[in-house]
């Protein structure tokens, strides 16, 4: 079946129109590895952990920062491409924290702000914060846990 290009589509010069190429899938005998999977690239690289794989970070911002809830914050805020304010700074108390967001409340208004992690500078605080260690063994039920990358 003939597909018509898009004409958002950009054709190459010299490409031809048509389904994309694979490349057949081999594997190399002996080995249980495929192609793309060249040395260093196995299993058993890197740092591991009882059990097998690499240990899962938790020292994010936002664990820091629900580490520290209820503290005063003052968040730096950078919003590129706005004529209004390209900078903004927030004073809050934290109420929680997520993979992509934050959420100050301001004690003096009242005034609640959501604001995007992607936009967060640096995060500062009048008093000593809570910090443990990310592998210290102790894993909070509030904190997040990814996998390595």
């Amino acid at each position: 079946m003939f597909q018509q290009p898009s004409p958002y589509q950009q054709q190459l010069p010299g490409a031809q129109p048509g389904p994309a190429f694979q490349p057949p899938t081999q594997d190399f005998p002996g080995t249980g590895q495929g192609p793309g999977m060249g040395a260093g690239a196995g299993p058993g690289m890197g740092p591991t952990v009882p059990g097998g794989g690499l240990p899962p970070e938790q020292s994010y911002v936002e664990n820091i920062l629900r580490l520290n809830r209820g503290k005063l914050a003052t968040v730096y805020a950078t919003f590129e491409n706005n004529r209004e304010w390209n900078a903004k700074i927030f004073k809050g108390i934290i109420e929680a924290a997520g993979r992509d967001h934050l959420i100050l409340s301001d004690p003096q208004t009242g005034m609640r702000y959501l604001i995007l992690m992607v936009y967060v500078d640096y995060v500062t605080f009048d008093e000593e914060i809570e910090y443990e260690y990310p592998y210290a063994g102790a894993q909070g039920p509030a904190l997040s846990t990814y996998p390595p990358r």
